[in-house]
C-alpha cells in the first residue's frame, strides 16, 4: 500500500487510527492533524475534513520544515 500513498491521497485511505492534533486554532476547532506512516513519512490533514486530501511528507522534508519554522523562516505567515 505504501506505493499508493502520495500527496492528495484521501485521508480515509490512510485509516482512522493514529491521527493526532498537535496544532489547533482558537476559532472553531479547525486543527491540523498529523499521522506517522509505517514507512516514516508524515501525513497532514484538516480536522474539519477528515475524508479530504492528505499532504504526505518524507521525514527529511518534515525535519527541514520544522527547523525552518523554529528558525523563524515562516514568521511572515503570521
Amino acid at each position: 500500500m505504501h506505493h499508493r500513498i502520495r500527496n492528495g491521497v484521501p485521508s480515509r485511505d490512510l485509516g482512522p487510527l493514529g491521527w493526532s492534533k498537535p496544532w489547533s486554532d482558537d476559532a472553531g476547532g479547525a486543527c491540523v492533524e498529523a499521522k506517522r506512516l509505517g514507512d516514516g513519512r508524515v501525513a497532514l490533514r484538516q480536522s474539519t475534513d477528515p475524508d479530504g486530501p492528505a499532504l504526505v511528507f518524507t521525514s527529511r522534508e518534515m525535519t527541514t520544515f520544522l527547523a525552518g519554522v523554529k528558525a523563524g523562516d515562516a514568521d511572515f505567515l503570521i
